[in-house]
């Protein structure tokens, strides 16, 4: 069996509070990744889905404390140097961000923006690589490509930027795509788009995509296996389909039944979870869910709980699984 592309083995990474002290941001995470496979990180804000996502980017707060160890195609990445993170990324390594007016600059066209990543780890001439930027702006189905490589990310709407920002990642046809939430600021029809044009892309492509997402419907749709994070800790993980069948643990319980569904009688509340994510450094010793669950009993408080099996590759940080 060929090793994995990604293996990320007990990853930590610890910030600083007010107090001055650092707390656990993310505590523990191990995943692999195949080459063209699709992983998905779901949770509410907060629960360390981006920060991992940064972590695996090379791009935390200088802050940070990391610990653990994120290996890309055999290579350590945490011990690497500023320089050769900088030769990884935009080039094997590429991230979607969430908001596209704020990844892209706004002071430079869009042609500009693609062609920088071709001119610096590709060594194209400007020519060639305005003229492969408007070949990825054709792909990634982006209307009237041609007049679009002059605009500024100010003359194009949401979903247009969103796509610039794919024609990004995708320029020097990366070995894993990271999208962290690429359509939370697009409307159904336009986030429907997006979601089957990175499909597209990356089926032609062949590259691991790893999603990040706070929509069970989304990672249904788009990923093959999925971990279900609170607050840093990954509470539930296993085949996608596998985990929206069990449903073990109860934090994912819950935010299924937070997700507005087609055909409820009309004025239907929908469910919500009470409470909130705890802040940094207020994490309980135990489950660091179990002040928000309904279920929860002493031992729930007394310490982390160990991954249950709860079926082939599908595990649940709950003691009562098989109650």
């Amino acid at each position: 069996m060929s090793a994995p592309l990604l293996a990320v083995d007990d990853l930590r990474v610890r910030l600083p509070t007010p107090d001055g002290a650092h707390a656990a941001a993310i505590d523990g995470i191990s995943f692999t990744l195949g080459r063209g496979g699709t992983l998905g990180l779901i949770g509410e804000s907060g629960c360390g889905k981006s920060l991992t996502a940064l972590a695996l980017m090379g791009l935390l707060p200088e802050a940070a404390r990391t610990s653990g160890s994120i290996v890309l195609d055999g290579r350590e990445l945490t011990t690497l140097a500023e320089r050769d993170w900088c030769a990884l990324r935009g080039d094997r390594l590429a991230m979607v961000f969430q908001e596209p007016m704020t990844a892209l600059n706004p002071l430079h066209t869009v042609g500009r923006q693609i062609a920088e990543p071709l001119r610096l780890h590709r060594g194209l001439s400007a020519a060639a690589a305005r003229a492969e930027a408007l070949r990825l702006l054709e792909r990634v189905h982006l209307p009237d490509a041609a007049r679009r490589l002059d605009a500024y990310p100010h003359q194009l709407s949401g979903g247009q930027r969103q796509r610039v920002v794919i024609a990004i990642a995708l320029a020097c046809a990366p070995d894993l795509l990271i999208a962290d939430e690429p359509t939370t600021a697009l409307d159904a029809t336009v986030r429907r788009e997006v979601l089957d044009l990175i499909a597209e892309l990356r089926a032609a492509t062949g590259m691991a995509l790893l999603l990040i997402s706070h929509d069970l419907g989304v990672m249904a749709q788009s990923v093959e296996r999925l971990l279900v994070m609170y607050a840093g800790v990954v509470v539930e993980s296993g085949p996608t389909a596998a985990v929206f069948e069990r449903l073990a643990h109860p934090y994912t319980r819950a935010l299924f039944a937070a997700q507005p569904r087609l055909g409820l009688p009309r004025g239907t509340r929908l469910a919500t979870i009470p409470g909130r994510v705890p802040a940094l450094g207020r994490r309980p010793a135990g489950c660091p869910f179990a002040e928000r669950c309904p279920q929860a009993v002493a031992e729930c408080r007394a310490a982390l709980p160990a991954p249950v099996a709860v079926g082939p590759g599908h595990e649940a940080r709950c003691i009562r699984v098989h109650a």
